[in-house]
Order: C-alpha cells, then sequence, then structure tokens
C-alpha cells in the first residue's frame, strides 16, 4: 500500500495530539487571546451552525432522488441579531474557512492550525471564538452536502461537483455512510461544548460576581474548551477532504478515525466538566437573583401603595402567570384582581402540619362569613399559600396538595412552584412561619395588619374581622372567664344551658374507669343538692382513635352529653390553645391575668395523666380540679354541702377543692408552641411557683 504525504502527516498529528504539554499549551492559547470591544451576541449564528450540522447528516435516500422538503431554518432570534453578526464576523468566517481548507489538503500540523486560527480570532471573546470557527466549517460542509443532495436531480450541482473533481465521490456516496458515523459523533460533541460555552457567557451580568469561585473555575475551562473545538474542527475538516478525495486515491487510515474517536471522547469529557461548573454558576445565579427578589419584597412591604396588586405581584407573580390563583369556589383559575383593594387572609401552611379538621372548621367560619357579608367595605379574601420546599416532588405531594386544595371553598395557589424560594424565604424570616399554619393579613394597601390571627380566628371567628392587633386588643377587653368563652359555639345547647341558668360541668381524659366514676358521682350529687346539671366530655387534645372509642362508649351507655365528633373535640382545644398565644401575644401572664390564669389550669388538667373537670354557669366563679381531687370533692359534699346557701354552690365546692390541694403536688403543662413563642418563665396555675422547663417530641396524636 502507497504511504501518501497525507497519511505520514495523520501519523505526525497523532504524536502531538498524546505529547502535547498542557502547560505550554494553555500559555499558547492565552497569548492568542487579546479580545477587543463589547460582547456580541452569537446565539443567531451558532443556531444557523446547528442547522446546518443536523441537515449535513448522512441520509442516503435523499442522494437517491427522493429529495426532502426542507423547512425553513429553525432560528428563533431575530433576523437582525444574525444580519448584525454576519456583517461583523463575514470576512473572518471566509478567512477562517479557506484557512481550513488549505492547511488540510496541504496536510499541515493540527496543533499549529488551531492556533494560526486562534490568532486570527485573538480580538474576539471565546464565545465567538468557537462560533465564528464552527461556521467557517459549516460553510465548507454544508456546501459538500448541498451539493450531495441535489447532484441527482440538479443539473448545475452535478456540473460543479465535476468542476470540483468529487463527482465520483458523490456517485458512491451511500457506500461512504459508515466512515462519517463518526464525524458525526464529533459534530454533535462540538456543538455541546459550543453551546456550553455559549450559555455561560449569556448569563447575566447583574446577578454574576465574576470573583466567585463557581465562575473562576468555569472562566478557568474554557480556553481550554475552546482550544480543542476549533482543533476538532481542523481534524473534522481533514477527515471530511479524505472521504471527499477518495476517488483521487486518498484513504482514511485507522489511525485518523482513532483520532476523531479521541477527540470526541475529549470533547464529552470537556463538556461533562463544563456542566457541572455551568450548574453551579446557574445556581449562583439564582441566588443572587432570589437575594434581590426578597430585598424587592422587604422594601415593598415597607413602602406605602396605593392598592395590594404591586405586593401582592411580587409574593406570587414572579413567573408572569396571568392567572396565579384558583377560586375553589368556581374549581376555574383567576388573576389576582379578585384580590385588589380586599382584606387579603394569607393562610399559610406547609403540606403536612395542616389537618383536614382544621380546614373543615376554616370552611364552616369561611361560609358564614360569606354570608354574613354585605357591606363592600367589609369583605376580605382567603388565600392559601402552600409552603413546599425546593426540590419536594413525587406524586404524594402532588396527591397530598391537590386533595388539600379540593377542601378549600377559598382561593388558593394554582401551585405551589409559584412561590419563588424568595417569597418562602420572606415567609419564614419576616413573617415567622415555621412549619404550623399561620393566618398573615394584609389591608388593602398591601400593608401587614397582624403576623398571624389565627388564633382570633379560632376564638371570634368573623367577628375579629378586620383581624387587626388593635381589634384583637378590644375584644379582649370584653370577655371575661367562663364558660361563656370557653365552649362558645362547640354545641349549640350551651347557650339554652346558660340561658336556663343550669350549671354545666365540662371534663375530659382517657381514662374509662374514672369517667364512669365521675359521671355517676356528679350525678348523684346533683340529685341530692337538687343543682339542675349538665355534663359533657371535651376529650383530650389531638384527638385520636382512642377518645373516639371512649366518645362512642359514652354515648352508648348514656354517661353524659358528648361531642358530636372528633373535629368538634380538636376544636375545642385549639380554640383554648389559641387563646393561650393570643393573650402570650398581649404580655398576659398567670399573675395578672384572669383568663389567663385559667387557661393555663386547664392545659395543665390536659397534660396529666388524670381526668380532669370544671363547672360553672357561663360566667362567675368556676369550680374546677384535676380527676380524683374532683371525685373526693363531690364524695365528701357533706363537708361542705351546708355552705351553700350562704357561698353558693360554685364557691362553697371550689373552696373545700382547694382544701384538698396538697401542700406537695407535681404539675405538667405541655403548651402548644407556635413559631418558637414559647415564654422562658411559666408558673404553675396551682401554687404560683416557677415551673421547671423541659422538651418533649411527640409524633402522634395518642
Amino acid at each position: 500500500m502507497e504511504i501518501t504525504p497525507r497519511k505520514m502527516q495523520s501519523r505526525a498529528n497523532r504524536h502531538i495530539f498524546s505529547a502535547s504539554d498542557d502547560t505550554v499549551m494553555t500559555k499558547q492559547i492565552r497569548a492568542t487571546h487579546a479580545p477587543v470591544g463589547g460582547h456580541i451576541n452569537v446565539r443567531p449564528l451558532l443556531n444557523v451552525v446547528q442547522d446546518i450540522f443536523h441537515r449535513a447528516s448522512f441520509i442516503p435516500h435523499i442522494v437517491q432522488g427522493k429529495q426532502e422538503q426542507l423547512g425553513a431554518i429553525e432560528d428563533n432570534s431575530h433576523q437582525s441579531d444574525l444580519a448584525d453578526m454576519l456583517d461583523i464576523s463575514y470576512h473572518t468566517i471566509n478567512k477562517i474557512s479557506c484557512e481550513i481548507s488549505c492547511k488540510c489538503v496541504g496536510g499541515g500540523d493540527a496543533h499549529a492550525t488551531t492556533i494560526e486560527i486562534l490568532s486570527m480570532l485573538s480580538s474576539y471573546s471565546w464565545d465567538t471564538k468557537v462560533v465564528i470557527g464552527l461556521a467557517a466549517f459549516a460553510a465548507n460542509l454544508g456546501e459538500f452536502w448541498l451539493m450531495a443532495q441535489l447532484y441527482a436531480t440538479n443539473r448545475l450541482a452535478k456540473s460543479v461537483a465535476m468542476l470540483k473533481q468529487i463527482h465520483e465521490t458523490l456517485e458512491q456516496v451511500e457506500a461512504l455512510g459508515p466512515k462519517f458515523e463518526t464525524v458525526n459523533n464529533l459534530l454533535k460533541a462540538m456543538l455541546d461544548v459550543a453551546n456550553c460555552i455559549v450559555e455561560f457567557h449569556e448569563l447575566p451580568s447583574q446577578y454574576i460576581d465574576p470573583e466567585a469561585p463557581e465562575m473562576l473555575n468555569v472562566s478557568t475551562l474554557i480556553p481550554s474548551a475552546v482550544y480543542w473545538t476549533i482543533r476538532s474542527i481542523v481534524a473534522c475538516a481533514s477527515h471530511v477532504l479524505g472521504i471527499v478525495g477518495l476517488a483521487q486515491g486518498y484513504l482514511i487510515s485507522t489511525i485518523e478515525t482513532w483520532e476523531l474517536s479521541s477527540l470526541v471522547h475529549k470533547l464529552d469529557n470537556i463538556n461533562s466538566h463544563l456542566r457541572k461548573q455551568l450548574a453551579l454558576c446557574h445556581q449562583h445565579l439564582d441566588d443572587n437573583k432570589q437575594i434581590e427578589a426578597f430585598q424587592t419584597l422587604r422594601r415593598l412591604f415597607e413602602t406605602l401603595h396605593l392598592d395590594n396588586m404591586k405586593v401582592l405581584k411580587a409574593l406570587f407573580c414572579s413567573k408572569d402567570d396571568l392567572l396565579p390563583l384558583f377560586d375553589g369556589s368556581t374549581k376555574k383559575r383567576v388573576s389576582i384582581d379578585v384580590l385588589k383593594r380586599k382584606i387579603v387572609l394569607f393562610y399559610i401552611t406547609d403540606l403536612h402540619h395542616v389537618s383536614e379538621q382544621e380546614i373543615m372548621i376554616f370552611e364552616q367560619m369561611y361560609q358564614e362569613s360569606r354570608q354574613d357579608s354585605t357591606r363592600v367595605e367589609g369583605q376580605y379574601e382567603f388565600v392559601w399559600l402552600p409552603v413546599v420546599e425546593k426540590g419536594t416532588s413525587g406524586a404524594e405531594a402532588k396527591q397530598r396538595f391537590e386533595k388539600l386544595q379540593s377542601m378549600m371553598p377559598w382561593f388558593s395557589v394554582y401551585d405551589p412552584s409559584l412561590l419563588e424560594p424568595s417569597t418562602i424565604k420572606y415567609i419564614k424570616e419576616v413573617w415567622l412561619f415555621s412549619g404550623k399554619p399561620i393566618l398573615v393579613v394584609l389591608d388593602p394597601h398591601g400593608k401587614v395588619m397582624n403576623l398571624n390571627a389565627i388564633h382570633m380566628m379560632w376564638i371570634w371567628g368573623s367577628l375579629a374581622y378586620p383581624f387587626s392587633s388593635s381589634k384583637e386588643e378590644s375584644l379582649w377587653k370584653e370577655e371575661t372567664w367562663g364558660l361563656t368563652l370557653l365552649a362558645d359555639t362547640i354545641d349549640p345547647l350551651l347557650i339554652d344551658w346558660v340561658s336556663a341558668g343550669k350549671y354545666i360541668c365540662l371534663y375530659g381524659g382517657d381514662d374509662m374507669e374514672w369517667i364512669r366514676k365521675f359521671t355517676s358521682t356528679a350525678k348523684s350529687v346533683a340529685r341530692e343538692l337538687q343543682i339542675p346539671l349538665e355534663i359533657i366530655y371535651v376529650g383530650k387534645s389531638n384527638p385520636g382513635e382512642r377518645v373516639r372509642k371512649i366518645n362512642k362508649a359514652i354515648r352508648e351507655e348514656n354517661l353524659s352529653n358528648v361531642l358530636a365528633d372528633l373535629t368538634i373535640i380538636w376544636f375545642f382545644w385549639v380554640r383554648l390553645e389559641s387563646m393561650w398565644h393570643s393573650k402570650l401575644q398581649q404580655s398576659k401572664t398567670v399573675e395578672n391575668d384572669q383568663i389567663m390564669h385559667g387557661i393555663m389550669r386547664i392545659l395543665s388538667f390536659d397534660s396529666s395523666d388524670q381526668g380532669w373537670a370544671v363547672i360553672n354557669q357561663g360566667t362567675g366563679r368556676m369550680a374546677q380540679g384535676k380527676g380524683d381531687t374532683f371525685i373526693k370533692c363531690l364524695e365528701e359534699h357533706e363537708h361542705w354541702k351546708d355552705k351553700v346557701n350562704d357561698k353558693g354552690f360554685l364557691p362553697a365546692m371550689d373552696d373545700y377543692m382547694q382544701e384538698l390541694q396538697t401542700p406537695h403536688h407535681c404539675n405538667r403543662l405541655i403548651l402548644p408552641g407556635v413559631n418558637g413563642r414559647i415564654p422562658q418563665k411559666v408558673v404553675c396555675a396551682e401554687c404560683g411557683r416557677s415551673m421547671e422547663k423541659f422538651f418533649m417530641y411527640r409524633c402522634c396524636n395518642e
């Protein structure tokens, strides 16, 4: 076999390819770089190159006469951008195109040719260098394949092919298909790297810190990536010219094919490293965007506005979604205009700490508010903002979101992803959301009136309108401690019992034997003292299956009245806990507030392992105590019944209960913590001494 000069040069190239010193080469590459002027938008030109490479793949049936219906170039960029780019680079593209053709035909040194091309491109940025280099090669490759596609059907193409002495090659192009396979692989690898380089240069500068480690790492990799892409162009051009020259006796060696395969591997590795670093750059950029968005939210909420539109758009319209809300009543998507100049109550939860019981009670209050809202100036709207952490996905989370959303008749964000990380950060850091549901209130101008009105909602419902802190303070001034406050709305019969002057006993716990003994003893004493007494079981906080079974047993054994279901029991305790939180926000304590004192006593009763009971007539003095103490007081009623005529039933009973209180006792109090608002000091509601603080972690209700 005759060894041509071209084959000898190919072996020399292989030697340079394997023996190049990276440090020396890097210095050579950087020495060619002397950019002038600003950055050029090269994306339109790269789109044209990609189109040529896509259509220049080997397709045998085209050459056989089955003309492909070519569509328009898919160029998403504006045509004027492409024209501007070509005005700048037209002569350079032609010059490099000729350089590639001449050097490859002459069998020149691939490394030297690459450095020479880089020198010709010295005044351009790195992304422009690589795109112009690809464009120069695409012009040659496209010209060849255009003749190949038209050769069998177009006389002009056939005549030009004869003048270029490639007509014999085109006549056997189908048989050459396998030889183009490695070329196609290399074309793809070059485009992958080029797109990565261009994408890096397209990163918006206002969110980029050039000295950030992510940016410095990519900047270090890009010169080498540009070099190896242009070197691949040179090798690819040489290989294509070799295929075209087969009819003139040129041979494609295994070494040349191996060289192209090595370059594919090299570029794939470069692309992999670039992609990893680019992903870090995008994260860096996104972090900076979110910081800016967070500061924008802060600024907007501190600024006076004519209405609430700017604030609402910043909260959940950053993705320019025209219909970001879902109307739970009509089941349709709507714009934020439905909230314009209205008081907005943001119901903020995650997907785990919101219960269906809570939504059911909320829905009842919401429907009542819709019926009572007759004044235009008094309208307000609920909006559910589900806080879903970035990266949370999966069918289970989606199913949970859709189930909760379907239960809500008010507005909600159509998709949790509409809440940007900056919004979630603001909700957590400024609005103090930490997992448990909160209700943030915005006035018609977008100003926050209350960071958490959920306690007001549980205690007073729509009577708390407009849910401001001042309204909360005024409502408490109208309240006194008693069953009217404690058990309002949990059972419609309570109002009738209070009106009839009956004594009402609430009791709880989960010891069935104590419940049987307590109810029978209480009924017996009431009959003997001729006291009109109604007894109602209120279970325990966080009621579960055990309380449900006790409720059923009490009903079947006719021991006392019971609340309708676990949802009402849950609401009784949540409402009591809300009173504690509300009073805490008002800086009230056991020492300075009678209502706070009463709330703390019942919460401590519930935290114990015993049953408990309270008796009241709606307002006024309340007799209350733990299970064994209460039963003992009832069993020993002979000791205090004579004082009933002088003191009254409840004072006489409560005074005796206090006498039964042992000087040494242990009370346990499990406080419902929300957003970290747990006081440093809590005193015992029984004896007034400071309680020792412990931590308890609970994952279930039972």
